[in-house]
């Protein structure tokens, strides 16, 4: 029997149980606090070293880094184990889908990964966690060890867009999928909002698991208002069983 490929779209209130605070969200950190927004802004970022150096201070304190996969997170990842062909589009950028089992290759991460540094001038990546322990060990700013330029988390910073090979995968995901899930995501910031008006235009059964109201109930074929933590496992059991 072909099982529907099932397409979630997942945003912060997926890892609110987790303990990782909405960050850029209208009431975010990086909103009600412009100065804290110049640590996550790319011209800032590259053009003050002193904004770089206060980054690096407030990575070492990232609740991203030190959180563990919640019920939502586990759900997609037995959804998957069940034999259900699942992709994950996510706008959250702390790796939580692949800590909970999800594999690497099934998972499109919208705004890149808090896990990861990469060099503004050569590109190389390396993990997070090394860089932390070079600014541990005494470098406030650590420069990358194969060119000497600047080094930022990989994640997308304000002023910088999205990566348009990831873009152009969860488009032809939100195209392809015959069940999209949006779950935990206002879906009022595009591009990301806008796949589940593509997935929809497409023939997909949208369903919304949203705490409040979003520009796309309307059009959704589910709309569900209950916690996550319990209303995403639910809805992914009765997705295995074909329901």
């Amino acid at each position: 029997m072909n099982r529907p490929l099932v397409a979630l779209l997942t945003g912060a209130g997926v890892s609110t149980d987790s303990g990782i605070p909405d960050y850029r969200g209208p009431d975010g950190l990086w909103r009600r606090d412009p100065e804290a927004e110049k640590l996550v802004t790319y011209e800032f970022y590259m053009g003050d070293p002193e904004i770089r150096r206060r980054s690096w201070r407030m990575r070492r304190r990232n609740l991203a880094l030190r959180a563990e996969p919640n019920a939502a997170h586990r759900a997609v990842a037995e959804l998957e184990r069940a034999g259900v062909p699942v992709r994950v589009i996510t706008q959250n950028v702390d790796g939580l889908h692949q800590r909970a089992g999800m594999p690497e290759r099934k998972v499109l991460e919208l705004h890149g990964s808090v896990r990861a540094v990469v060099c503004t001038r050569c590109g190389a990546r390396g993990p997070m966690e090394d860089a932390l322990a070079r600014v541990e060990a005494g470098e406030d700013d650590p420069p990358c060890e194969r060119c000497g330029g600047i080094l930022k988390s990989a994640t997308v910073m304000f002023g910088e867009s999205l990566d348009h090979e990831v873009l152009g995968q969860a488009l032809a995901i939100s195209k392809a999928c015959e069940v999209f899930v949006a779950a935990g995501t206002s879906l009022q910031v595009d591009p990301a909002a806008g796949l589940a008006g593509v997935a929809a235009g497409h023939g997909a059964r949208l369903i919304i698991v949203n705490a409040e109201p979003t520009p796309y109930d309307d059009i959704a074929d589910e709309v569900i208002r209950e916690p996550l933590g319990t209303a995403l496992p639910a809805l992914l059991r009765r997705l295995a069983g074909g329901g």
